[in-house]
């Protein structure tokens, strides 16, 4: 039986989402938590793709292979609740189709990262979002979100992996911006991310709306011209990963 997993996480005490030698990573504990379950029997878990150490998920979607004789879905999301540790939870089991991938099948990603705008940072809020003081322009913020969504080739907003990535574009639908008090919200959504994407996209638009660059910097980055725009990656601590969204026909039988 193929069960699609949907996961949240604090990503401060892991090393990411994947397998490393040594573990402590957010696939490594899942797959010895199911196997575990499985009687011991070998269960390898597949994710929608990496996150980050430091970076948090709220809707990380994974796949897996279980016997058929150790429950239904909604024995295995108790079960494997039972032995996660709390920082790490199954929020929704489903049974997939056998044909479903947690990368494969996706048709889209959808990511928040949360500034602090105050001079203070408040306790409950450390790991949990990037403090930017002074404050960025709202005004200039949103103007920068303008000239980055669409279909565009975001080499130069995307890290080295270590591995060559053949193509490059990717079609950024939507960057929203909200504010709740000192709190600011920028809501990525998109076909795909390139390797910290998200975060030095963020970086390249604080950087422009608090001065130390202009608009016409982030353009001539964005069309693959050398800018005085900083390479800066935004810390982990505000990304979330909200949802994986994935075509109707891919999650039925």
């Amino acid at each position: 039986m193929r069960l699609k997993l949907t996961l949240a996480y604090d990503g401060a005490p892991f090393r990411g989402w994947q397998s490393q030698p040594g573990g402590g990573t957010v696939q490594d504990i899942l797959q010895e938590a199911m196997t575990r379950i499985a009687g011991g029997r070998n269960i390898s878990v597949q994710g929608s793709g990496r996150t980050d150490a430091g970076v948090h998920a709220l809707g990380q979607t994974a796949h897996a292979d279980v016997p058929d004789d150790r429950g239904n879905p909604a024995m295995w999301q108790r079960a494997i609740n039972a032995v996660l540790p709390p920082t790490v939870r199954v929020m929704a089991c489903a049974k997939a189709p056998n044909n479903f991938h947690a990368r494969l099948s996706a048709s889209g990603k959808t990511y928040d990262y949360l500034l602090w705008c105050g001079e203070i940072l408040p306790p409950h809020r450390v790991g949990r979002c990037w403090r930017v003081w002074p404050p960025p322009d709202m005004e200039i913020l949103h103007e920068a979100a303008r000239l980055l969504r669409g279909n565009h080739d975001f080499c130069g907003f995307a890290a080295n992996r270590g591995t060559p990535v053949n193509d490059t574009r990717r079609n950024l639908r939507s960057i929203h911006i909200s504010r709740n008090g000192r709190l600011i919200r920028l809501r990525f959504e998109g076909d795909g991310f390139l390797y910290k994407m998200v975060r030095m996209l963020v970086s390249a638009m604080v950087c422009v709306a608090c001065g130390r660059a202009g608009l016409p910097a982030l353009q001539t980055r964005l069309a693959g011209g050398k800018s005085d725009l900083p390479r800066d990656v935004a810390p982990p601590d505000g990304l979330y990963l909200v949802r994986v969204s994935y075509p109707r026909k891919a999650q039925s039988g």
